[in-house]
């Protein structure tokens, strides 16, 4: 798609956004937009149906309540992309960036194609969530400790830290305490 006609959508999906005259829902069902730069685009409602997003930079796009069923989004940037809604429903996204992006959790998204590094930055989220939170129940974290270290080969690990299993911890407090004893 050439970037005059793809701009001239975007225009008039802005209009429809906002119920102004000459408004038309964007429909990019099943358009080869690779490697398009959709940065901070106002995709929300759109149509990209089996579109070929593969590389396309769409750092901060709202996609919300966007069908992206069937898109090609692999090597895709979607960081800080809003994605609440969205149905991803058989979307590739291997090697997509999801870093910073609003992942919908409903059943739009159950049977999207997650690559390693996505389940593991997922696993890690809940992980972590899950251990730190008080109102999670000791059984729940006794199913999410055996996670730990899957959880730990998140790709951002070093900048929001390791995950340590609790009771790791203060066995190894009961040590140092006997040994100085």
């Amino acid at each position: 798609m050439s970037p005059t006609k793809l701009q001239s959508i975007l225009n008039k999906h802005k209009l429809w956004l906002n119920d102004e005259e000459g408004g038309e829902r964007a429909d990019l069902s099943y358009a080869d937009l690779s490697g398009a730069v959709l940065r901070c685009a106002d995709l929300s409602g759109a149509d990209l149906k089996c579109a070929d997003l593969s590389d396309a930079d769409l750092s901060d796009a709202d996609l919300r309540g966007a069908n992206l069923s069937g898109a090609v989004l692999s090597c895709a940037n979607l960081s800080y992309a809003d994605l609440s809604d969205a149905d991803l429903s058989d979307a590739d996204l291997r090697g997509a960036n999801l870093d910073f992006s609003c992942l919908p959790l409903w059943c739009g998204s159950l049977s999207a194609h997650f690559d390693d590094k996505h389940i593991v930055q997922i696993i890690y989220h809940a992980v972590k969530a899950g251990l730190n939170s008080k109102n999670t129940t000791e059984p729940v974290k006794n199913e999410l400790k055996k996670l730990i270290n899957l959880a730990n080969q998140f790709h951002r690990v070093h900048e929001c830290g390791r995950i340590e299993e609790v009771e790791q911890n203060e066995n190894k407090g009961e040590e140092n305490h006997e040994q100085n004893n």
